[in-house]
């Protein structure tokens, strides 16, 4: 039996996907990419904003269409599953079985009992939402490359800012055991896995569910001994939970990058008050001095939200001035979603869809001339690069330094003269910096 296999979504969503691979492929199962050939399609879906849901349910009537032909099973898990399990199989009957977000480690199940035929009812598997399935025993299939993989250090958030509807399809914070953790990192890099990328929808509050202490500063540490790993990058870690022990770790330990995701949504205090946030505008500029302060070429990336209810132009403007005062090395901007099912969405003083995409375009324009200033900082320096592919057309090899990650940052174009295989470190000498991306030439004298 054929598989094809969608995923939507964030990473943490990708490593749950790579589970369920993991698990049809020790089933006998193997897997395709083209529609027209699957026995079964099984999609992960998203819903966490409005653009998202739409993606996802678009994407399950797109797959449908094939069971007019060959398709004999169509499987939906993940967040879409989750959030509107009384309504998915009632609207889109073609669905043969659907999955919670913590029940995908019941996907062969799931998949099995979805090509029995004449059973008459659908497959449905729904654990509560506080479940951590146990992985331990799983060999992910990693679709990332042999290069680079995400390891996903915890489930769930406690933080329920009111714009968020993940607490209530992804449940409480709870960490994976460290462990278990090792040793999935281990045997990534027994593979060929060089970079690890930590993901959690929190990953600064490693552990504290588990020993009520912060071990993401021992966690990097025991990855840091695993022969092979070369980076280590943190994503997702919230401003307030930065500890000074956390910040040691990454200026001392040289397998883990001088880059850190800080999710922050907004600068101005009423805004982040009613967002639920934990943190002031003075708190964002003190953690960003002394990250600077600490680890001075660490490059500083983060996330905003524009629009939210009651954003008005003074905050805008006041958004902008912070932006523009912190000089961040990467940045995104969206413009809020109402979600149904949270406080936000509530808030009487919503913002015209116009003004918020006005406002986004504003604080882009401004970031890109930040970006380009700051790659034009690196023109004639030398920089270490992990190859990441090869542009046939363009005759031009893509990587990305410390500075990028995956997927969310810019790259590196390198010109050389000699082949460069996926997953090898280069040095690049650089000679052009663009708006987020930079070209450079392999570096020789430091390339060994």
């Amino acid at each position: 039996m054929k598989i094809l296999f969608i995923s939507l979504g964030c990473d943490k969503n990708l490593v749950d996907s790579e589970v369920m691979l993991g698990l049809l492929t020790k089933h006998g199962y193997t897997l395709t990419d083209d529609e027209t050939q699957a026995d079964v399609i099984v999609i992960n879906t998203c819903c966490f904003i409005h653009d998202a849901k739409e993606e996802s349910i678009n994407t399950i009537l797109e797959m449908a269409q094939y069971k007019e032909q060959n398709l004999k099973a169509l499987v939906v898990a993940g967040c879409l599953a989750e959030r509107y399990k009384d309504e998915i199989l009632k609207e889109i009957p073609e669905i043969d079985a659907v999955l919670g977000t913590t029940s995908y480690d019941s996907i062969v199940e799931a998949v099995n009992t979805a090509l029995e035929e004449n059973t008459g009812e659908h497959f449905e598997h729904y654990e509560s939402i506080d479940y951590l399935p146990d992985n331990s025993e799983v060999e992910r299939v990693v679709t990332t490359g042999n290069h680079m993989a995400y390891l996903k250090i915890a489930e769930g958030c406690d933080k329920r800012c009111s714009y968020c509807i993940i607490p209530k399809i992804r449940g409480r914070f709870r960490s994976v055991p460290m462990q278990e953790l090792l040793n999935e990192a281990k045997r990534l890099a027994s593979e060929g896995v060089k970079e690890l990328v930590l993901v959690a929808q929190e990953t600064t509050l490693y552990g504290k569910d588990l020993t009520g202490e912060k071990q993401l500063p021992l966690l990097l540490h025991e990855l840091c001994k695993i022969e092979g790993i070369e980076w280590i990058r943190l994503l997702y870690c919230y401003p307030e939970e930065i500890t000074d022990e956390l910040i040691k770790v990454i200026k001392t330990e040289e397998k883990v990058c001088n880059y850190i995701d800080m999710p922050i949504q907004h600068s101005e205090n009423r805004i982040l008050q009613r967002m639920g946030r934990r943190t002031s505008r003075e708190d964002l500029v003190a953690v960003i001095k002394k990250l600077r302060k600490e680890i001075p070429d660490i490059t500083i990336r983060t996330t905003l939200i524009t629009g939210f209810p009651g954003e008005s132009q003074e905050d805008h403007e006041g958004l902008m001035n912070f932006v523009e005062e912190c000089q961040f090395d990467r940045l995104g901007v969206f413009t809020y979603s109402p979600e149904e099912d949270t406080l936000a969405a509530t808030f009487e003083d919503q913002i015209d869809e116009e003004v918020k995409e006005e406002r986004r375009d504003e604080l882009m324009s401004l970031q890109q001339e930040i970006s380009y200033e700051h790659t034009q900082q690196l023109v004639g320096k030398t920089i270490k690069v992990m190859v990441e592919g090869y542009l046939f057309e363009d005759d031009i090899y893509v990587g990305r330094s410390y500075m990028d990650a995956p997927k969310v940052d810019g790259c590196v174009f390198i010109n050389s003269p000699e082949e460069l295989m996926t997953g090898d470190f280069v040095y690049v000498k650089i000679t052009q910096g663009r708006e987020y991306d930079v070209i450079g030439e392999v570096d020789y004298e430091f390339t060994k």
